[in-house]
């Protein structure tokens, strides 16, 4: 009898809903896009009932496609990104857009919380701009009339539960990114939320991301097609799930990601934070594991920026580069188009080109940014040796992955081999669909989430290993320089 299982990944961008049956292969996918507001320099805004959308969107082409599969679904659980604030009164209605994981508004009220030595003695991270109880304490500061009518704070994810389950269910990964989780105990911790002047009652009940939520409310089963009794999961945070999806659960396990942002993820099978590194340190969506990871937040979003400086695709301008690397280019950028997470903790820094010279162009400048990334991503490598994470090799995912010249360079910058998996599903969407089939069956996570075939492994070009290094050192000498300029 056929049993399958949805993953929906919800992104900044859109949302991607995935089928896939119990052997773990995929039948079909969707997608519908968001939007994003930014109603001032520094935010980045979402209405919740666009997501809900794009979710009603995905499973009518996915019921359309797949009809016997869809018929078939036992199973639901969705991944989101992280850190995002939507606020609820006490009938569930939106107070205000959902503020964003890239909105540096509160940039002040972090800052505040952050200097409480108990904050991060009990969240094990920094208070980044980006997380979710600074957002609060801002919206408290400069919208009071809504903070008074706050009932409940539901991470973006958590608020796909509510429809889907009718409960406020979220779970320890996506709890993680908030500043009022206890990360060690798994659960949310009263003196964080004093803190921040929150209450428990104002949280969601927290699951394990591989565990039960709730079963679909049976008026929208009716309303989707789908049976009744399909048991909606936990969920995670996208970075966690998208671990799921790669099976990156135990101590030696990770994978390096050129996305919209960049992110070097390392599983763990303990706490062991480092604040001081600006390292995340999260709960795992499985149960009794953890992840640390750092991020950068503009990987491919540095060649999308300059693709609409120059007039040309990113593809064009990646495809204008070599397949091999060679020696580093004197041209240097520095990404922080947005500010940047890890090792700096810094979200009024910007970006820079240096040393450009009138005989260069498009060319110099992709492969600058391409540079540049890399040794961002090489920052976020010392930051995790730091924590004492095991790291002989990585997966290589995200799209800036397609490029021959960017893998190797990552390859040759961090001086480790990179993985890349065959031709198939993983990543987030993956990850939602086994955390599905964990919550619906009791399997066992390390059963369900197993890790790609290897398609090929990128090794660091030897000959050049040395100048990269050379090259990162001075690299990452020139970030207090243009920290102190702005």
């Amino acid at each position: 009898m056929l049993e399958t299982y949805i993953g929906l990944d919800l992104g900044t961008s859109g949302l991607r809903a995935l089928l896939v049956d119990a052997d773990g292969v995929a039948l079909g996918s969707a997608e519908a896009a968001c939007s994003v507001s930014h109603p001032q320099a520094g935010w980045a805004e979402q209405v919740p009932a666009d997501w809900i959308a794009a979710c009603e969107t995905a499973f009518a082409e996915l019921r359309a496609a797949q009809p016997e599969g869809f018929a078939a679904v036992r199973g639901i659980a969705a991944a989101g990104h992280m850190h995002g604030a939507v606020l609820l009164d006490e009938q569930d209605r939106v107070l205000r857009p959902c503020i964003l994981w890239n909105d540096t508004r509160s940039h002040a009220e972090a800052a505040d919380l952050d200097a409480i030595a108990e904050v991060r003695a009990l969240s094990g991270n920094i208070v980044f701009p980006g997380f979710t109880a600074p957002k609060l304490k801002w919206v408290a500061a400069h919208e009071p009339d809504v903070f008074a009518q706050v009932a409940k704070v539901l991470l973006p994810k958590d608020y796909l539960n509510l429809w889907l389950c009718g409960g406020h269910v979220g779970d320890m990964s996506d709890a993680a990114g908030t500043s009022w989780l206890d990360v060690a105990k798994r659960d949310w911790s009263d003196a964080l939320l004093g803190h921040g002047n929150m209450r428990r009652d104002q949280m969601p009940e927290l699951v394990e991301g591989s565990a039960k939520a709730g079963l679909i409310r049976p008026e929208l089963a009716k309303s989707l097609g789908l049976q009744q009794g399909v048991v909606i999961a936990g969920g995670g945070g996208d970075n966690a799930v998208a671990a799921c999806g790669v099976g990156a659960l135990q101590e030696g396990d990770g994978f390096v990601s050129l996305g919209t942002s960049g992110v070097l993820l390392a599983a763990r099978d303990r706490f062991a934070p480092m604040p001081d590194t600006a390292v995340h340190s999260f709960c795992h969506a499985v149960p009794d594991r953890w992840y640390q990871m750092g991020v950068i937040l503009a990987a491919t979003d540095s060649l999308n920026w300059l693709s609409r400086q120059v007039g040309q695709r990113p593809a064009d301008l990646a495809g204008a580069l070599p397949d091999q690397i060679d020696a580093p280019g004197r041209v240097r950028f520095l990404p922080y188009l947005s500010g940047e997470r890890t090792p700096h903790n810094d979200s009024a820094v910007r970006g820079a080109f240096l040393n450009l010279d009138i005989s260069g162009g498009p060319a110099d400048l992709t492969r600058a940014v391409m540079e540049g990334v890399a040794f961002a991503l090489r920052d976020s490598l010392e930051a995790l040796k730091a924590t004492g994470a095991r790291l002989d090799r990585f997966l290589a995912i995200g799209g800036g992955m397609q490029s021959p010249y960017w893998i190797e360079l990552c390859a040759t910058v961090l001086d480790l081999p990179l993985d890349v998996p065959a031709r198939g599903e993983f990543g987030a969407a993956m990850g939602a669909a086994r955390l599905a089939q964990c919550a619906a069956t009791g399997a066992d996570p390390e059963e369900i989430m197993t890790r790609p075939e290897i398609a090929r492994t990128v090794m660091p070009r030897a000959e050049w290993v040395g100048a990269y290094e050379d090259a990162y050192r001075a690299w990452r000498a020139a970030y207090p320089a243009i920290r102190d300029l702005g």
